[in-house]
């Protein structure tokens, strides 16, 4: 089984629950991480999987784990699956994209650290943070009234067109 997998087995019950105890364990190590690679001002990331497990004082599932984490907002992504403690890793982000990625995943543990106020001002976080919120929002468009032109573009009225049989008189 992959290391992925095996963090998958273990983190996740049967019906797709988290395990409180593993969580637990890992999200303050998560934040340890985060809390150091925003202090240095870190967005190289490089080594082996098992270094990176000793820099980060993580089991190669953790680190893995954390990879997966931060994956989307890497400049490549990871094949995360193939990953193994042996594998190479070279990556680079931008504390913007990473940042948008905690508001994605409402990671607000994260999201919080104190240390993204050294990265960018009050201002620079509330609006990141205002943009990823809004990506994800779905507006619905407002229906047309019966006798405003339809949205297909025919010219005709909304009750004579689209919306034929889908009005009641």
């Amino acid at each position: 089984m992959t290391l992925h997998g095996q963090w998958i087995s273990k983190a996740y019950d049967k019906t797709g629950g988290s395990v409180k105890k593993v969580w637990d364990q890992y999200l303050p190590k998560e934040e340890k991480v985060y809390a150091k690679l925003l202090g240095q001002r870190q967005t190289h990331i490089e080594g082996t999987l098992a270094e990176l497990g000793d820099r980060f004082e993580m089991s190669s599932e953790e680190t893995t784990a954390f990879l997966d984490g931060i994956n989307g907002a890497l400049d490549t992504p990871l094949d995360i699956a193939s990953l193994e403690e042996n594998t190479a890793i070279n990556v680079d982000f931008t504390f913007e994209s990473l940042y948008k990625k905690m508001v994605e995943y409402r990671a607000e543990h994260l999201v919080a650290l104190p240390e993204w106020k050294q990265i960018f001002d009050e201002e620079i976080l509330g609006r990141l943070y205002k943009e990823q919120r809004l990506s994800s929002t779905v507006r619905k468009s407002k229906t047309p009234g019966r006798n405003d032109l339809c949205p297909c573009g025919s010219g005709k009225k909304y009750k004579k067109c689209c919306g034929a049989g889908s009005l009641s008189a």
